[in-house]
């Protein structure tokens, strides 16, 4: 029975011109050895699996050839490459440095430095996973690396550049390998198959290459695999059920249950998924995934980021064109902070259920939105919402509905129209006490708004059409009528303020007040769609006005209490406070 062998092995590239995706590399060497113009010593970088030793290799025996090829290339027939096909070469040394890494080693390797090589031009030295020698290690070999005999080259292999010291990386010509592309990937995989007699579906040589992660080495090892578990037939199925992925299926379908806002086709999906053994956050994270393309998809000069089949891509494609773009980037970065917030979560399926009830409803707030804010943009005014308490539970749910909201100024000028309470953007819930209570607020401010516009227009309706000249006396009635209404509704503050105002009829419509303090301004603005109203229509005057004034100085004239003047009689006699607290007295 003839031995298997890994197609890692089996075709990994023996010329330049085989190497995959690494033109800029293997271009570079070849024009090297064509000019003559060979450095002593060259650093392999890049991530594993992309032909850091395979090109090392591959040089190794090119500069060594006694015939190399018009194209720059080893001719495979000479002494040295057969010797090098052959595996015994005396010529060209590897070393692991993941298990080499002493001091000693190292000095052994430069031992061997001084004997010229036998049969050939070169003695190279092939040293991978250079990053794990010892630091005492790479100071023994520094001498020899930066002034070796003239033989002598040296081709060092790391994935992890970062750990080499700058004295070595300062005496190596440095070349930087790529990622494999998942089109290359899948092209070598495609002429395997025609190789070995194996049919396979495009879109499962896809997925082989997406799951090898950008590393050839690590793709041929999952065929090899799935070819065991497939046989000679490969197909999309099969592939995905023996490296454990959700099949694209899922994200349309949840795609398409969002876009219908179908919340309980979105929570059977989600239960089909676990039923299936995959974990959750795997489901999100190929959820972000499929969002990601749909949006790439939206943009002709991007499309060519996707890296999927291309039956896969037109698929995308057609789902992008029913899919806005507002809904599919709020829905990103909805599953995005679901995503973050998942190891936290005690109940993580909840969790993501939760996640896919905002989803299901994101479309309803994105368009309750755009009809707030178009209403805005053509009368500048925000009517209060029919069902203010279910709009503001749903937008509170969706972090993305911030960007949704806009603020709405509150008027600036003192007219007799009635003035609506300003409505705050909703800031993103998160468990904070105060964002809930601002929310809570907003919502009966909304509704209080509604009602008193109401009761405003209803007022209005019984002010008679002619205006009488305001008097002093009428005024002043009419101002003493509504404190005692403030008392009796137990307007304390409001009610002590209007008290200690300073009022005078400057015209027959207009009425100067001068307040003690901008807060108690801030109170008579507030008050003022209850009290113009009533004193309109006591006073019969439908244009009456008021001219507010602070007056700094004025506070400290008045004493707005009773508790405020047994306080300053108290200061010049000492004996009340005694005679208070002896008689047991209350001040009222």
């Amino acid at each position: 029975m003839e031995n298997f062998v890994v197609s890692a092995r089996k075709y990994r590239p023996a010329t330049f011109d085989s190497v995959i995706g690494q033109e800029h590399i293997t271009q570079t060497l070849k024009n090297a050895i064509k000019n003559n113009h060979l450095a002593h010593a060259f650093l392999f970088c890049g991530p594993r699996g992309v032909g850091k030793t395979t090109c090392a290799r591959i040089l190794a025996k090119t500069i060594n050839c006694q015939h190399i090829t018009a194209d720059t290339e080893a001719c495979n027939e000479c002494e040295s490459c057969k010797s090098f096909n052959d595996h015994a070469s005396f010529n060209i040394y590897e070393l692991d440095a993941a298990s080499n890494n002493s001091v000693d080693d190292i000095r052994g390797l430069v031992e061997q430095v001084r004997y010229a090589p036998q049969g050939a031009k070169y003695k190279i030295y092939i040293i991978d996973e250079v990053h794990m020698l010892s630091s005492q290690a790479f100071n023994a070999f520094l001498k020899t690396l930066e002034e070796p005999p003239p033989y002598a080259k040296f081709i060092l292999a790391t994935t992890e550049r970062h750990k080499i010291l700058p004295t070595i990386l300062s005496r190596c010509q440095v070349f930087d390998f790529h990622r494999i592309r998942i089109e290359h990937a899948v092209s070598q995989l495609r002429k395997i198959c025609a190789n070995e007699g194996i049919t396979a579906e495009e879109e499962a040589l896809h997925i082989i290459a997406q799951k090898a992660d950008g590393a050839m080495r690590d793709a041929l090892s999952i065929f090899d695999r799935i070819v065991s578990f497939t046989g000679k037939n490969i197909i999309y199925k099969d592939v995905i059920a023996n490296l454990n992925i959700l099949d694209y299926e899922y994200y349309f379908k949840a795609t398409d249950l969002v876009l219908a806002k179908n919340l309980s086709g979105l929570l059977l999906l989600f239960n089909e998924v676990l039923e299936n053994g995959f974990d959750a956050q795997h489901f999100l994270s190929g959820f972000m995934e499929h969002i990601r393309n749909l949006l790439v998809c939206k943009y002709p000069n991007t499309v060519g980021l996707m890296e999927v089949a291309p039956a896969v891509a037109q698929r995308f494609m057609l789902q992008a064109n029913q899919s806005p773009a507002t809904l599919l980037l709020n829905a990103l970065n909805l599953i995005n902070q679901c995503e973050l917030e998942y190891k936290a979560s005690k109940n993580q399926r909840l969790h993501v259920e939760l996640a896919l009830m905002k989803l299901s409803h994101l479309q309803s707030v994105i368009e309750i939105a755009d009809l707030k804010k178009k209403i805005t943009d053509s009368s500048g005014y925000t009517p209060p919402a029919g069902n203010t308490k279910e709009n503001t539970n749903t937008t509170a749910n969706n972090r993305i509905s911030e960007s949704k909201v806009e603020e709405q100024a509150p008027p600036t000028t003192a007219t007799a129209a009635p003035k609506t309470i300003p409505v705050q953007p909703l800031k993103p819930a998160g468990g904070s006490s105060i964002n809930k209570l601002s929310k809570l607020r907003q919502q009966i401010n909304e509704e209080k708004s509604a009602d008193l516009i109401q009761e405003v227009k209803h007022t209005d309706e019984t002010i008679p059409d002619k205006n009488e000249p305001i008097t002093t006396e009428t005024f002043g009635k009419a101002w003493e009528d509504y404190i005692m209404q403030l008392d009796r509704q137990g307007k304390k503050s409001l009610s002590v303020t209007y008290k200690n105002a300073v009022w005078e009829v400057t015209s027959e419509n207009e009425v100067a007040l001068t307040l003690a303090s901008s807060h108690e301004k801030e109170l008579f603005e507030e008050d003022r769609i209850h009290i113009m109203p009533y004193m309109r229509k006591t006073v019969r005057n439908r244009i009456l006005d008021f001219t507010v004034n602070v007056n700094q100085q004025f506070q400290y004239q008045h004493k707005f209490t009773s508790e405020d003047k047994f306080k300053a009689m108290a200061e010049q006699n000492g004996l009340l406070n005694d005679l208070r607290n002896a008689l047991g007295l209350e001040i009222e």
